[in-house]
């Protein structure tokens, strides 16, 4: 545990872990410097000169953001002489900044419009400069105009420390710019298109390409909720105006390396009022779908429900809230009486490697261990957990890959190449045989293990490689392995040896949700009832299933018309994710909240709405139970030995499947450019 220091700050005691810098000291207490270079969580570079204190006992101002505590310092942040040299500094910025203030869209929340506020200057004293760099508008995401930047490099360092390194500075002095490689358009520079920049960005250089008065910030209805377009159900603020989404910014905590959100998390909200929306229910009559009233639609499907009973199958995704997948585990197994009721997890991961994976905080750990996982920005594959480990990295975690398989993305994509180049160990080979010798090194340091365990990895030969992971993993303090679910017990198996986490990484923001409320199958697959076996199929959000498998009776309960939904006898209009409220739990083991940021379109409603309504129909109402749900949360289970073995068949391609069930989104938005600028179609 980390020294606490003590000192004073304008007056103020303040105490604080040793290491710490003056700003974030000051902040603890309440006392705000004014910065504008500085990212909380990231090393300070003392850029912008804004954040100068005073010490008692020093002869000049040093920079806050770089300075460190020390035991009994006294700071002033606001004398006469500070407050002249900001005022130096936002003249001098300002001077070559426009000052078009009443027009531009970042006014409410420009840190530099706040902080020439503050300290009285309407216009520069010095002679005015203005470069006339051209507008980078070719994308429909990011705006970049370089006449706004005021060389702050928030955007250049955000984007080197996820890995992206696609922004960095050109030029030397005043006509310096911060720009992509040969100063390309974003779309050609390897750009992922995140957004993390833009978060960053404290004036108007950077901006969502749609802003243009679309209103102003304090125009907007601001809510915290959570994406559920793949694994990571990252945070995110929900900006709205008249009844829209407007926007959507990470809602991450400042200087957390969950910070952050994907192109499809920041920029699908499109989708919500495309064309693509089923918004009303319809009934197929005479081979056509004509819309109905819910009480005609609810009424044919609990007639055709009630009639095949047992021979019902049930699939839905992981995509689900925790209260609407435990609605239809209920209505499954109380109110049709079917034991067919499974969800897309299964292509994937085990019941038991989510019920058993480890709650983690990735922000603490000091070594990560990557098992036969490719997380990659890239190709969207779990994207937020390949950016939080290379800033984990980048802030001193040291990172082992164990991995059989090729890493992405190649260097041509604009990436690292993989995780080569920032792995301190690199083990090609099979993942589950290298677990087993990772175990048998951890024997050799010492470490206790049952029988089982030792007898398991006699036959083992440890390599160099091998032995160096065990020596991290020996001297950790946090370390965290994460591991694809098909090796969850050969990972698990590691944690009988040594204090730490085994995470199961799925590709479903919920999937840990719902298998632990019951959506497990005891009687058909996901993959049975995908291809028919059933009577009727009951398909509940938007699953990975193009085709009409072999069924009589097909119901679709979905937010878009999919091409499943365009084969169906009966679609049931569902609200999406940010028309519904509730909860998940995210690969991280952390319950999160999912609010309502819009009304639901047209007639659209919440799954489990739609379920209870629907029970009542077929004649057997079903209710929420919150305590029925929370005990189902409730596993006491000890971790116990394991075969050193990978688990067959959840070997889907994760680039697929990600793309497959995010297919309406993507099609139905902006997002749909990014894979026509891919195949070279511009639009």
């Amino acid at each position: 545990m980390s020294k606490t220091i003590s000192l004073k700050i304008d007056g103020k005691d303040v105490k604080v872990p040793e290491g710490t810098n003056l700003i974030d000291a000051a902040q603890s207490v309440g006392v705000h410097i004014p910065n504008l270079c500085y990212l909380k969580g990231m090393r300070g570079i003392g850029a912008c000169r804004m954040c100068l204190v005073e010490i008692e006992g020093m002869k000049t101002p040093v920079v806050g953001c770089i300075t460190r505590v020390k035991e009994g310092m006294s700071v002033n942040t606001t004398t006469p002489r500070i407050e002249d040299m900001r005022k130096f500094v936002l003249d001098l910025i300002l001077s070559m900044h426009p000052l078009d203030c009443m027009t531009c869209t970042k006014a409410g929340v420009c840190t530099l419009q706040k902080y020439a506020y503050y300290h009285e200057i309407k216009e520069s004293s010095f002679t005015r400069k203005k470069f006339g760099y051209p507008v980078d508008a070719e994308n429909p995401f990011i705006k970049r105009d370089p006449d706004y930047c005021i060389l702050c490099g928030r955007c250049v360092r955000v984007c080197k420390e996820q890995g992206t390194n696609v922004l960095d500075f050109m030029g030397r002095g005043v006509g310096a710019k911060v720009a992509t490689a040969m100063d390309k358009p974003l779309q050609d520079s390897g750009c992922t298109f995140c957004g993390s920049c833009v978060d960053a960005c404290p004036v108007n250089a950077l901006l969502e390409a749609d802003r243009w008065r679309k209103g102003r910030e304090w125009d907007y209805t601001k809510t915290g909720s959570v994406c559920l377009s793949c694994g990571n159900g990252c945070d995110i603020t929900v900006s709205t105006k008249d009844g829209g989404v407007v926007k959507i910014n990470s809602g991450g905590a400042e200087g957390s390396v969950e910070k952050y959100i994907c192109a499809v998390g920041r920029f699908g909200f499109d989708s919500i009022s495309s064309d693509a929306r089923v918004t009303t229910p319809m009934i197929r009559v005479n081979g056509e779908l004509k819309e109905a009233s819910w009480k005609d639609a609810l009424s044919l499907a609990a007639e055709k429900l009630k009639a095949s009973g047992k021979n019902t199958g049930i699939i839905s995704t992981a995509g689900l809230l925790n209260q609407d997948a435990f609605v239809l585990s209920t209505f499954a197994s109380a109110v049709v009486k079917t034991k067919n009721v499974d969800t897309t997890v299964s292509l994937y991961a085990d019941a038991d490697s989510m019920k058993f994976s480890d709650s983690a905080d990735i922000d603490s750990a000091d070594v990560i261990v990557l098992a036969g996982l490719n997380p990659s920005q890239w190709e969207r594959v779990l994207p937020a957990l390949d950016a939080a480990i290379r800033k984990r990295v980048s802030r001193g975690a040291k990172l082992i890959v164990l991995n059989s398989t090729p890493p992405i993305p190649p260097l041509s994509r604009g990436g690292e190449g993989g995780y080569a180049s920032i792995a301190s160990v690199n083990v090609k080979a099979d993942e589950a045989a290298t677990l087993a010798q990772l175990a048998k090194a951890l024997i050799e340091k010492g470490k206790k293990a049952g029988q089982e365990i030792e007898s398991a990895v006699s036959g083992s030969t440890v390599s160099e490689e091998v032995e160096k992971a065990a020596a991290l993993l020996a001297e950790a303090k946090a370390p965290v392995i994460f591991c694809s679910p098909s090796l969850f017990n050969a990972a698990k198996n590691i944690s009988l040896l040594a204090d730490l986490k085994v995470v199961a990484v799925p590709y479903e923001a919920n999937a840990r949700g719902v298998v632990s409320l019951g959506l497990t199958t005891e009687g058909k697959t996901y993959s049975e009832m995908a291809s028919g076996g059933v009577e009727v199929l009951y398909a509940v959000g938007e699953v990975p299933v193009a085709n009409r498998p072999e069924v009589t009776f097909l119901i679709a309960q979905t937010s878009y018309m999919t091409e499943l939904a365009k084969q169906a006898d009966i679609i049931l209009p569902a609200a999406a994710y940010l028309e519904s409220e509730g909860t998940i739990i995210n690969y991280l083991g952390k319950v999160k909240d999912v609010v309502k940021a819009v009304e639901p379109v047209g007639e659209a409603k919440q799954h489990k709405n739609i379920l209870i309504e629907l029970s009542k129909a077929v004649g057997s109402p079903i209710k929420e139970s919150a305590a029925k749900m929370k005990s189902a949360f409730q596993l006491k289970d000890k971790p116990k030995f394991n075969p050193f073995e990978k688990k067959p068949g959840l070997d889907v391609n994760p680039a697929d499947f990600s793309e497959a069930i995010n297919k309406s989104v993507i099609h139905s938005s902006r997002l749909v450019w990014l894979k026509e600028a891919a195949a070279g179609v511009k639009s």
